[in-house]
C-alpha cells in the first residue's frame, strides 16, 4: 500500500532525495506509525508529534492505504 509522509523541520534530513520532507512510501498492510518510522530510520525519540490524516494519533496508529502521516520533532527555540 501506498502512504504519503511528510516530514517537517529536523526530521527532513530522513529525506535526503526530497529537501520537501514530502515522500510517497509503498509499505505492507497493517503496518503502524512506529513501524512505518522504523522502515524509514528514523528514531522514535526524535518525533514528538503525530498526524495521520491532519488528526493528532500516537505511533501505535494503524494506517491505511492513502493515508498522509505528518511526523514533527520537539519544538525548540526561545
Amino acid at each position: 500500500m501506498v502512504v504519503e509522509v511528510r516530514l517537517f523541520a529536523t526530521l527532513r534530513r530522513y529525506t535526503p532525495s526530497d529537501p520537501s520532507g514530502v515522500i510517497k512510501v509503498d509499505v505492507p498492510e497493517g503496518i503502524s506509525v512506529l513501524d512505518l518510522a522504523t522502515y524509514l530510520k528514523i528514531d522514535p525519540a526524535e518525533i514528538h508529534l503525530v498526524m495521520v490524516n491532519g488528526i493528532g494519533r500516537g505511533l501505535g496508529e494503524v494506517i491505511k492505504s492513502g493515508d498522509r502521516v505528518g511526523l514533527f520533532p520537539p519544538v525548540g527555540g526561545g
